[in-house]
């Protein structure tokens, strides 16, 4: 066999093939191929080849595939090209299965149709307590058998059918009918959940929960959720647990980051596949370290540490009335739950004493800080604006403030820790004594709680988050009525626990078109740690290998668009004029143009010029939600010539497909560095500082010094990523025809500042520094050229 067998297409390009065998031997030596690939390229196809060809290979160690991806539009193209391969299969070969992971909310027939009170709001925690009343009612000591509940639920159709009120009304999901009605039945008063009871009926004494899936899943190829549902939900089995049942049995898994990386997940329902025989892909993976920086923070707000003494309360307080000689309701069930634990009544008390005196202390210091930044902010409340509170200085890292503001009140590290613990009995106990399924705050609050303690002060910065919120339910008076305050644990250096996870996969794939430097790449998603640890890292560059003719690529010499030279959105000076007229003299290209801001603010500013110096329509995309978004790029892509203009920071240009004739232009003004002032932004900079380099080190082919400073590892390198991505949307295919334009002299020619150094070679190359007044003649030239060709 070859991996020419599973490849979906008649003939892959030059750069596809060396990916797919490199990708192949690496893996084979338990290693990762790591692939810049222009947009284009094919690398999606690639990776499936190469990941499929292992699993297939009767002499490989490999089982399946795990495709990971941040962008649904990516999702869609895995689905899509596992789709083309199966269809092109040789005839001797079985079909590829395959599975997409969705959440809870998706596949529960409950929560998909709103009823039984459960929808996408509530589905978690009505869930795991219908769960667990089934288990009680089905396990060692219970009242009946999983038949049992399963037979109840179905024959509540047959009386409903006998009792004249009409024909049974059953549930349906997907399209399928169950054997259920639409409300969850109950036994008793025990209410539980039939599909999750058909799932346990069917599950073999001791056996492999494959055992339990009612379908043939081998010859489906991809199950997507729809199917999921329909098959499993049909039968009278809970689709949830048909999906985790399944996980280590396709050949082809695809889902999200967090499904690896969000610790509790992967604890939770993903850690079958966590292991040496799964071949991971990684796609989009210069957004690895963001987003397994924010999967790997955590934190917990000002609401949670109330409702957390508010449950520690409504277990103590029937306890202590007990102890007073007068009998407390529920003393005795909370007594009896306690029991089978190893918390005390006095621990209890410690931990809500505890719990309350962080919460106070977080409202002295917030009425502190608005006191000395604004003292009439009790006037105003609606002025107020979003903001963050260090608890340490973020460039010196040292014990934070609310750590030794409780060492000074007397609570130790025990304090923190067994606020966890704590926490999880305290919901255990309600949940058992109240008989109402919710997601408790004491076990959220205990956990981040004890991770304050654990984490040490160098990679992790720790800060009070100030989001504006209005709850009219508090005080005129009260900074609770604007703000929602959060105590925050940011990971500042999410290297360690990326190379850790990625350590535990047999090997694999990290892919995207931005990936550039590779040294910086390598450095901040742990591949380092694997490659000191005698792991294979092996690295590809495949720039576009379509015509060069058909595109046109600029980095113009226009003053740098920081803060400094543009001033405020609105000012008329010699940067915004220069800015301005170069993204006019690319939006007058043919077709569709995406225009590249630092920010929402600079992107309204430049479609307000663009308004009144162009013909065409212009379309601002706001920062806004999914729908709003999806409905701006209908419009955009819906005939006729348009301008859309965007952040560089938003989701228009990252994962958005402009295939064919949906863009013929892209410009980017600027370089989108976020905010330095920020002290999370400081945090991260002196960590990677501290973790990968120095304040001097910087240069394209290794650093002078051999390390990169934090500032262009933390800061540089994923803004120039992120308006590389913006330009890459533009030639996708070998006939397509388009214009590529930075603006920014860091762009244009070497400077202390400049980027051009994190571009890959081919690409620097590519993009040829003109004067401002050169780019219209550049620009006219290569459209009158390619006009004349159509």
């Amino acid at each position: 066999m070859s991996w020419r067998d599973v490849f979906g297409h008649d003939e892959p390009y030059p750069e596809q093939a060396d990916g797919v065998e490199t990708a192949v031997e690496t893996a084979e030596s338990g290693g990762f191929t790591v692939i810049e690939g222009a947009c284009g390229t094919g690398k999606t196809m690639l990776a499936l080849s190469a990941g499929i060809d292992r699993v297939r290979d009767p002499e490989s160690a490999y089982e399946r595939v795990f495709v990971l991806t941040s962008v649904k539009q990516q999702l869609r193209q895995f689905e899509a090209d596992l789709r083309t391969i199966n269809e092109n299969l040789p005839d001797d070969w079985r079909t590829v299965s395959g599975l997409t992971l969705v959440g809870k909310a998706d596949v529960c027939p409950y929560s998909r149709e709103r009823t039984a009170g459960i929808d996408e709001s509530t589905v978690y925690d009505r869930c795991e307590g219908l769960r667990e009343r089934t288990r009680n009612l089905t396990g060692e000591g219970g009242e009946t058998t999983t038949g049992a509940l399963v037979s109840r639920a179905r024959r509540a159709q047959t009386g409903l059918a006998d009792s004249g009120r009409g024909g049974p009304s059953y549930l349906e999901t997907a399209g399928e009918p169950t054997p259920y009605l639409p409300e969850t039945p109950t036994h008793g008063d025990v209410e539980y959940c039939p599909f999750y009871a058909g799932f346990l009926d069917d599950l073999p004494e001791d056996g492999d929960p494959i055992e339990a899936v009612p379908f043939d899943f081998e010859d489906r190829g991809l199950l997507e959720p729809s199917d999921l549902v329909a098959l499993a939900a049909g039968h009278g089995a809970c689709p949830h647990s048909i999906m985790g049942a399944l996980l280590p049995h396709v050949d082809v898994v695809v889902g999200n980051y967090y499904h690896v990386f969000d610790p509790t997940t992967a604890a939770t329902f993903t850690g079958a596949l966590l292991d040496e025989s799964t071949f991971v892909i990684c796609d989009e993976a210069h957004m690895l370290e963001p987003r397994v920086r924010d999967l790997v923070s955590d934190g917990v707000g000002d609401e949670t540490l109330r409702d957390a003494e508010a449950e520690l309360t409504r277990v103590v307080q029937p306890l202590e009335f007990d102890d007073g000689g007068r009998t407390a309701a529920g003393a005795d069930e909370i007594r009896a739950e306690l029991a089978d634990s190893d918390v005390t009544l006095a621990e209890l008390k410690e931990t809500r004493r505890f719990v309350r005196d962080v919460r106070e202390e977080l409202d002295r210091r917030v009425t502190a800080h608005l006191d000395r930044v604004r003292p009439d902010w009790r006037a105003d409340l609606s002025a107020l604006e979003d903001a963050e509170l260090p608890l340490r200085d973020p460039e010196r890292p040292e014990p934070d403030e609310l750590s030794e503001w409780a060492t000074e009140a007397g609570y130790d590290g025990g304090s923190w820790v067994r606020s966890e613990a704590v926490g999880a009995v305290v919901a255990r106990v309600l949940n058992a004594v109240e008989g109402e399924d919710r997601r408790r705050a004491a076990p959220a609050a205990g956990r981040v709680l004890g991770e304050w303690y654990r984490r040490d002060h160098e990679r992790y910065f720790r800060e009070i988050e100030l989001e504006r919120t209005w709850d009219e339910t508090e005080p005129p008076d009260s900074w609770r009525r604007a703000y929602n305050a959060r105590l925050a644990l940011h990971n500042c250096v999410p290297s360690e626990a990326i190379g850790e996870r990625l350590a535990e996969f047999g090997g694999g794939v990290l892919m995207s078109a931005t990936l550039a430097p590779l040294d910086v790449f390598r450095t901040v998603t742990g591949l380092d740690y694997l490659r000191e640890r005698g792991r294979p890292v092996v690295e590809r560059t495949y720039g576009l290998s379509f015509p060069a003719a058909n595109r046109a690529s600029f980095a113009v010499d226009a003053p740098k668009f920081t803060y400094g030279n543009r001033g405020p959105p609105g000012a008329d000076n010699e940067t915004r004029r220069a800015h301005a007229d170069a993204v006019v003299a690319v939006a007058k290209s043919p077709g569709n143009v995406l225009v590249g801001m630092p920010s929402y603010g600079e992107a309204e500013w430049i479609a307000g010029v663009l308004e009144r110096r162009l013909e065409k329509p212009v379309l601002l995309d706001e920062s806004s939600d999914d729908g709003a978004t999806e409905s701006l790029k209908t419009d955009f892509f819906g005939g006729g010539e348009k301008v859309l203009v965007t952040s560089l920071r938003g989701t228009l240009t990252e994962g958005v497909d402009y295939r064919g004739d949906r863009l013929s232009a892209a410009v980017v003004c600027g370089v989108p560095i976020i905010n330095t002032s920020s002290p999370r932004t400081k945090a991260v900079r002196t960590a990677y500082d501290r973790a990968f380099g120095s304040a001097s080190g910087r240069r394209s082919d290794g650093p002078r010094d051999g390390s990169r400073s934090g500032f262009e590892t933390a800061l540089t390198v994923p803004a120039v990523r992120k308006a590389r991505q913006a330009i890459g949307r533009v030639i996708r295919g070998p006939d397509e025809v388009g214009v590529r334009v930075f603006v920014d002299a860091r762009y244009a020619r070497e400077s202390w500042d400049d980027v051009r150094e994190y571009f890959p070679e081919g690409e620097r190359e590519e993009f040829r520094p003109v004067s401002p007044d050169m780019l219209s003649f550049g620009l006219e030239q290569f459209w009158k050229t390619h006009r004349s060709d159509d």
